[in-house]
């Protein structure tokens, strides 16, 4: 899987994270037949290497699922053992060198200039900014001025309205949590997952 490719094309990343597994893998099931093409599921999430297994088995080997929140080398490991096709990081971490041994691809976590820098040669395929919220569109549109040729996708406090604004100063795609799971993840209406879905679909649509 080209995962710069796919956060090209699609320009939605969802992150699954919960405590109720059974919620979480239906949610996952649900964004992918919602036409959500990117799924991460959260390493802190309550069973999350069943989550992905699960998911893995039901979506096919082709379908770009990864894992998120991976900080050890050894939950670099397990995820892909489990069937992550990638890693997301919210920092700099052993998981990042681990993802580049495993042949994975790394979004790996970043703020500032410096940490972009570090992130990069460090080997990751592209930058999480995070926490995004901190700064908002403007500071991506100032990283985005030295930096043109990193692909970034804003975390963090990015709802439907805000997508469109991060991908309007440059970002390759974003990341949305809570604002599009809502309480799927805790077993909530899968209907009103589908209509989230559909709207932030809608918002990063080019």
């Amino acid at each position: 899987m080209n995962l710069l490719d796919e956060l090209r094309t699609h320009r939605l990343l969802a992150i699954v994270r919960g405590p109720d597994p059974a919620a979480a893998l239906t949610a996952v099931l649900t964004l992918a037949e919602s036409g959500v093409a990117l799924v991460e599921v959260s390493m802190t999430s309550a069973d999350a290497l069943g989550i992905i297994r699960r998911a893995r088995a039901a979506l096919g080997p082709d379908f770009a699922l990864g894992a998120g929140t991976v900080l050890s080398a050894e939950d670099a490991r397990a995820a892909a053992d489990a069937g992550a096709g990638f890693l997301v990081t919210p920092a700099i971490a052993p998981s990042l060198a681990e993802g580049g041994r495993l042949g994975l691809p790394v979004l790996a976590g970043a703020l500032t200039p410096t940490e972009v820098v570090q992130a990069v040669d460090g080997g990751a395929t592209a930058i999480k900014l995070f926490p995004a919220s901190l700064g908002g569109p403007d500071y991506l549109g100032a990283l985005r001025d030295p930096f043109p040729g990193i692909a970034f996708v804003p975390v963090g406090g990015v709802d439907a309205d805000g997508a469109r604004r991060y991908l309007d100063r440059g970002a390759t795609a974003v990341g949305v949590g809570s604002p599009l799971l809502g309480d799927a993840v805790r077993g909530g209406d899968t209907a009103a997952l589908r209509e989230r879905a559909a709207a932030f679909l809608a918002a990063v649509r080019p």
